[in-house]
């Protein structure tokens, strides 16, 4: 609940701000923005995880935790404020440099409030977190819709961001089931490092593939064209954020509880998995399906270069929710190495596929080329590992058949649908309505699964109850 409200509301005010703001604008903003989210990628040097998963009572770690964040935060803060300029440049925006350097005050926040974050996530408390993102989400929405309609243009949307980011900060330290402390323990520090810094090189290469896109965009393309294209790729993972976010703050916990039991831990793999695909599947499809109605009936005409960018990336935000999932079963099991290696490789893939694409073809190039490499490059891979860690593969491929088949028929329906109809509205909401039918059907039918989830749910609650000092609990999330 906490993450449909929240896209919700971002998706309501990134509607009236794309407008209000236009494409030169708002591709300013996004430069600034894959900025700080490749910054965050690594802020805190990957050791607030250790927090979620450390076997023993947290409070002997968190001020060694608490030190490494902020010293390493402050840092990075002040090596990536000096260096916002050419970065800036680079990126294709000199512009976007005022508004870079301004958004650059959250990392100091993202590196003060990573322990209680993770201490929030260890012990299940989301309705503490729901209130703290939702305020984060409001606030910032709200400055950032009125300071744009006084004409501050990019730099509204900084102030906005930043405001949130300094009010739910204060609440994370607020609510916090620790006192926050500074210390330093030598027998625990090597471990944290240890453990932290390749999950947090990994980090790095995870949204180096994940942005790759948008980095070429704006150093090859420009702002403008950046700005085209974020907003196909806001429109393409806002279904799967819907999904991902809620499944990223619990998954990798049952995976946890389940590690003395591999059987049990592939099988439970292999039913999220599935319900990963009913769930997302037919919704990507209608969004790929009706992406011009989409984009013209949401945005205006001035944004409908993003269509075709859009039916594209939808494919490419779908298997990223997968590899996504794959990636914290294997980081759970210790794997980060391998996860690293993985990453790494599709990095090297990546780059050169969408130079290419971007050279031929422009926007819808480079977009295709990112689906390309996404299905045939980067999701075997994982599936190797994943295979290699126990999990049937065939299992997987049986339990998403159905849901990929019925998602095809549901992304042909829409195209024609909202080709047919000549009210955009009641085309897209034919199409829409298409898709909820199919994915509740589905829902229906693997009620059985529905169930095995909500079970280790209650057995870890019964287990583990919340605020017991001796939480055993493992959960995944890239702090944000």
């Amino acid at each position: 609940m906490n993450t449909i409200v929240a896209r919700f509301a971002t998706l309501g005010i990134g509607i009236v701000l794309a407008r209000v703001l236009g494409p030169e604008e708002f591709g300013t903003f996004a430069v600034a923005l894959v900025v700080l989210m490749a910054i965050l990628s690594f802020n805190e040097l990957g050791v607030s995880l250790a927090i979620v998963r450390w076997p023993q009572d947290p409070k002997h770690i968190a001020p060694t935790v608490n030190t490494i964040s902020v010293v390493a935060s402050i840092i990075i803060f002040c090596g990536a404020y000096v260096l916002t300029p050419a970065v800036a440049t680079a990126m294709g925006d000199p512009e976007a440099t005022k508004v870079i350097q301004l958004l650059l005050v959250s990392v100091l926040i993202n590196g003060a409030v990573a322990t209680p974050a993770a201490l929030l996530q260890r012990r299940f408390q989301e309705r503490t977190r729901m209130v703290i993102d939702q305020t984060n989400v409001w606030v910032g929405a709200i400055i950032s819709l009125v300071l744009a309609l006084m004409g501050f243009g990019a730099m509204s949307l900084a102030i906005g961001r930043l405001a949130g980011s300094l009010i739910s900060g204060v609440m994370f330290l607020a609510a916090s089931p620790l006192p926050y402390r500074f210390g330093w323990n030598r027998e625990v520090a090597p471990q944290l490092l240890r453990f932290g810094l390749p999950l947090a090189g990994s980090s790095i290469v995870v949204f180096a593939v994940g942005y790759a896109d948008q980095l070429t965009v704006g150093a090859a393309l420009g702002a403008t064209a950046l700005g085209f294209y974020v907003l196909a790729f806001n429109l393409s993972s806002w279904p799967m954020s819907i999904v991902s976010q809620p499944l990223r703050r619990v998954a990798p916990a049952a995976f946890s509880h389940l590690q003395a039991n591999p059987a049990g831990l592939g099988r439970t793999m292999s039913t999220l998995m599935g319900l990963l695909a009913v769930c997302t599947v037919p919704l990507f499809a209608f969004v790929s399906g009706a992406s011009r109605s989409l984009v013209e009936f949401i945005y205006g005409s001035q944004w409908l270069p993003s269509a075709a960018v859009l039916s594209f990336l939808v494919f490419s935000a779908l298997v990223r929710l997968a590899y996504e999932l794959m990636y914290d079963y294997l980081v759970v099991l210790g794997r980060t190495g391998t996860v690293f290696a993985v990453q790494l490789v599709s990095l090297c893939i990546m780059v050169p596929a969408l130079l290419l694409g971007g050279y031929l073809r422009g926007l819808v190039g480079l977009s295709a080329a990112h689906a390309l490499v996404s299905w045939l490059v980067i999701l075997p891979m994982y599936g190797f590992q994943l295979s290699r860690a126990g999990v049937k593969i065939s299992a997987i491929v049986r339990r998403a058949l159905s849901p990929v088949l019925i998602g095809l028929g549901v992304g042909f329906a829409s195209y024609y649908i909202t080709l047919s109809i000549p009210s955009t509205f009641w085309g897209l909401a034919a199409g829409g309505t298409l898709a909820f039918i199919c994915t509740a059907t589905m829902l229906y039918v693997r009620r059985a699964d529905l169930a095995v989830v909500r079970g280790i749910g209650q057995a870890k609650t019964e287990a583990e109850p919340v605020g017991d000092a001796t939480t055993v609990s493992v959960a995944k999330e890239e702090l944000q």
